[in-house]
């Protein structure tokens, strides 16, 4: 992607960060049909030397694991919040009137090759930590009083026949790009009117990224 270095992020932590908070990926392959694309939340792992996995799955009803041959290249790109942005809301557009609109976001690009995960041992492990990570928060949601579900929660006849409904996904990261559009490019004083008007806007997420961006 187009990527000018003002807005290009090379922290890794950062790019973590952004896979974890925001897991639904849009996973972009080259199939036999041309390009395509499918909206999966993936799990993001690290080996202890430095070895990025994204983990996944998908409906074994999906083509996409059959279209997919183990070693192929691939593509995951993770979305965080994003904003439209008015010229009205810069101080220096009412001086000079030399603003225009923009759009502000902030995306991963995960690089990879895939491998193709047909075994209950596999699937088991990703969708117990899915489950695990994703129940947690939803349990600690404002307003919620419940306790988390867990995949034992489920009668084992029932999970089991699901279980082979499903096929596993691994890509294997061999590279990471970030863009974090967040007027970078504009005076502080500019920035910071940014920030209030997001935030009575009820854009906290992105008044937050361009208060403090990476």
């Amino acid at each position: 992607m187009y990527n000018p270095s003002h807005f290009a992020v090379t922290d890794e932590s950062s790019l973590h960060a952004l896979i974890r908070q925001h897991p639904l990926g849009c996973l972009v392959m080259h199939g036999p049909d041309g390009l395509d694309a499918n909206h999966l939340p993936f799990e993001l792992l690290q080996a202890d030397d430095g070895t990025l996995r994204l983990q996944a799955h998908v409906a074994r009803a999906n083509p996409l694991w059959q279209q997919l041959a183990n070693g192929d290249q691939v593509m995951v790109i993770f979305k965080a919040a994003d904003s439209y942005i008015s010229p009205n809301w810069y101080p220096s557009k009412h001086q000079t009137h030399e603003q225009v609109p923009t759009w502000n976001y902030q995306v991963v690009h995960a690089h990879g090759k895939i491998q193709i995960r047909d075994d209950e041992k596999f699937l088991r492990g990703v969708l117990g930590r899915l489950t695990r990570t994703h129940e947690a928060r939803a349990a600690a949601l404002p307003g919620h009083d419940f306790k988390p579900w867990k995949m034992s929660d489920a009668p084992a006849a029932y999970l089991q026949k699901l279980l082979g409904a499903i096929v596993g996904l691994e890509i294997e990261v061999r590279r990471l790009e970030g863009k974090f559009k967040l007027n970078q490019d504009e005076q502080a004083s500019d920035r910071a009117a940014l920030v209030q008007t997001l935030s009575v806007l009820g854009q906290a997420e992105m008044a937050q990224a361009i208060d403090k961006p990476v």
